[in-house]
């Protein structure tokens, strides 16, 4: 079974990349049944609740992130020096319950991917 790593790492708004992604996401998951997702760089300010995008006339995709557990995509991961570069910490209130790794571990459990598809 091919195993699918969706990496976050831009900006949840300005560019349509985070929405695509999750678009993206809901589109192969019924094709593959080993999902993961990435959330790095400044892909982890996609995980901050209460964004308001409405304010630079944005929607507000974030919120959907909630039901990638309806499609069951369980594995979430954080790189944890990305959050601290950002002021951010693994006790933020986020959007998701998410696996916090330091970068070496982050690398290693992608590195375990038979694709990685960058958004």
């Amino acid at each position: 079974m091919k195993m699918v790593a969706f990496v976050f790492s831009h900006a949840p708004h300005g560019i349509s990349l985070g929405r695509e992604g999750l678009d993206a996401i809901f589109s192969i998951s019924s094709i593959f049944k080993k999902i993961s997702v990435f959330f790095i760089g400044d892909g982890v300010l996609q995980l901050i609740k209460n964004q308001q995008p409405e304010h630079i006339l944005a929607r507000n995709y974030t919120s959907s992130f909630s039901i990638l557990s309806l499609y069951n995509i369980k594995d979430l991961y954080c790189c944890k020096a990305s959050l601290l570069e950002r002021g951010l910490n693994n006790n933020n209130n986020f959007i998701l319950n998410i696996d916090v790794l330091d970068s070496y571990n982050l690398r290693l459990k992608l590195d375990n991917y038979d694709a990685i598809i960058n958004f």
